[in-house]
């Protein structure tokens, strides 16, 4: 397994729907990589997951990772919500389908591939990496407009 790789991720959206972006800071050791994109007709929460999902698939090795979100949705739904979900064939407890359930299991195969512990930051409170993600996240959108 390569080393300890700490992620920052965040997505954001102007509407909602509407043009969105997401972010992503990857830190190991001393090297930095800065990811960002955009959809122009997206929802926040889908820009959150991609965040995400960008992050983990731009590592090429194994790694043992920290990663950060702001999203409750994302933490929530990789710690608590999925098991369940894949169990209901996709479901939610009000038997309905899962939402964005294609970013879900882009997501799941992902972490199957690294160890990664998951942590929720308050977004806007002035913590570095989640604003450099949320910098990033809004980037995307500029590109995507």
């Amino acid at each position: 397994m390569a080393g300890k790789v700490v992620i920052y991720t965040d997505g954001a959206c102007r509407g909602n729907p509407g043009p969105g972006g997401w972010g992503a800071l990857l830190i190991f050791g001393e090297q930095e990589k800065e990811l960002y994109g955009g959809e122009r007709e997206t929802t926040n929460n889908r820009m959150e997951l991609r965040a995400a999902i960008e992050a983990l698939g731009a590592l090429t090795k194994t790694c043992e990772i920290e990663l950060y979100t702001d999203s409750v949705y994302v933490k929530n739904g990789i710690q608590a919500w999925m098991k369940k979900w894949k169990t209901n064939n996709w479901k939610t407890a009000n038997k309905k389908p899962v939402k964005n359930r294609d970013l879900w299991e882009a997501l799941d195969d992902l972490s199957f591939q690294h160890r990664i512990s998951w942590h929720w930051v308050k977004g806007h409170a002035g913590d570095p990496g989640n604003e450099r993600a949320d910098a990033l996240a809004n980037r995307g959108i500029d590109q995507a407009d």
